[in-house]
């Protein structure tokens, strides 16, 4: 990613944001702060950034003025936004409602600038097809979904969680209020799926280590020594539907027995330590349902007809394809009239049977370069897991291309990340074949 905006007059924020990536970021983004709404503005223009940080509570910037722009210039709306606040000026729920017209992905308190700041950029960059999505996606069909992979750290679950949250409160999907309650529900359902999933921690054990006056943070550290603990992911999907939403969140673990812990839940109090996200999820959730293994839980949320909120423009009768591991969805060889945009799953690329890369949904499309270039297929693309792809027909893109002009520029910045990483990945195998 690289460079970063910033926007903010305030020192003592300036100060924080510096140390937090001088200590975490490692080097690896260039901080541009800016303070005049012309520069401003011509940053978000000519720079083209991804990922912006924006201190809503700045009294010496006129936010409105600056978010305004960013709304109605649909040349520059498609950035990832990091919002930073101060409680003692603003709330998270009335600035995510005021501003819900443009991409705000996540909402800092500044106490959290230490601690979430860089997280929150990293993951933005790793699950780059967001910062496009809310807006791309509308125009492409009706809804979206995708997916994050998370590893064992539980200071990043909260971020995730809003993130999710934040996706139906910015289109108008769920209420200020139902959007706090569903990213309390989501943190509490992640911990769940790496802390009793992942890593195996029983009820007796997290009650030992309670009385030892351990964190959950605590126990899960220790059982992330083990290599092949540490090495487990939770796999965390969303789809917006006409009425409703789901969020799946799907773990590594060996399950558990759902209608007995279930049972002994509904006895708990809900400040116990014990089953306290499966209460939040059940109350705020149309249906809480488990597999049968208990290894995997999907949330539905109905969304909220008395909240407005725009209705997708795109086109409604665009095929889903649902994919399963093992499947064939693109031949080498094989005309190239249509592309697929990657929602979920994780692909594997052969050309003449060697594998030669790996796509997910933050590759965003499939098959775009024999596309582009009205050619044959180049490579084989196989499913290594389920997943769902969009198939986007020739004629319909390119109408949208023509009707949403900024699209080409951001294809081109899609196209553009490819080859810097086929670069990066061709340079690591000469250094290697030389030594």
């Amino acid at each position: 990613m690289g460079s970063l905006g910033v926007i903010n007059t305030d020192p003592a924020i300036k100060n924080l944001v510096e140390f937090a990536f001088k200590n975490e970021g490692k080097g690896a983004y260039e901080l541009k702060f800016f303070c005049q709404r012309e520069e401003i503005l011509d940053f978000f223009s000519y720079n083209i950034p991804e990922v912006v940080i924006i201190n809503f509570s700045d009294p010496h910037i006129n936010i409105e003025y600056i978010c305004n722009h960013i709304r109605d210039d649909r040349w520059i709306l498609n950035f990832g936004i990091v919002g930073l606040f101060s409680q003692e000026r603003h709330n998270e729920e009335g600035l995510l409602e005021k501003y819900k017209a443009i991409n705000v992905l996540n909402m800092l308190e500044t106490s959290r600038i230490r601690s979430h700041l860089v997280k929150s950029v990293q993951i933005i960059e790793r699950n780059y097809q967001i910062i496009f999505q809310r807006e791309f996606t509308r125009n492409l069909m009706d809804g979206a979904s995708g997916s994050f992979i998370i590893g064992n750290d539980l200071l990043a679950v909260p971020l995730y969680a809003s993130i999710g949250a934040t996706i139906l409160a910015q289109r108008g999907l769920i209420t200020p209020d139902n959007k706090m309650h569903l990213q309390l529900a989501l943190g509490e359902l992640i911990v769940n799926a790496v802390e009793h999933g992942n890593c195996g921690i029983t009820y007796d054990e997290k009650t030992i280590g309670m009385d030892k006056g351990l964190s959950v943070v605590d126990l899960v550290a220790e059982k992330c020594k083990d290599p092949a603990i540490r090495a487990k992911k939770v796999d965390f999907q969303w789809e917006i539907r006409a009425e409703k939403s789901l969020f799946t969140i799907h773990d590594e673990g060996k399950g558990f027995d759902v209608k007995a812990h279930l049972k002994k839940v509904a006895t708990q109090d809900m400040l116990s330590l014990h089953g306290r996200g499966i209460k939040l999820a059940s109350m705020l959730s149309q249906e809480l349902i488990y597999n049968e293994r208990g290894n995997q839980v999907t949330l539905c949320i109905k969304h909220d007809s008395m909240v407005e909120h725009e209705v997708p423009i795109g086109f409604s009768k665009e095929q889903v394809v649902i994919v399963k591991k093992g499947d064939i969805v693109l031949r080498e060889g094989e005309p190239s009239d249509f592309l697929y945009y990657i929602s979920s799953g994780k692909y594997s690329v052969f050309h003449n049977s060697k594998q030669v890369g790996i796509l997910s949904p933050q590759d965003i499309f499939m098959g775009e370069m024999s596309f582009l270039l009205n050619q044959k297929r180049s490579a084989s693309v196989r499913a290594e897991t389920h997943g769902k792809l969009i198939l986007l027909q020739r004629k319909n893109f390119v109408n949208v291309i023509r009707e949403h002009p900024h699209y080409g520029l951001f294809l081109c910045k899609v196209l553009a990340r490819r080859l810097v990483r086929s670069n990066d990945q061709n340079a690591a195998l000469i250094t290697k074949y030389k030594s």
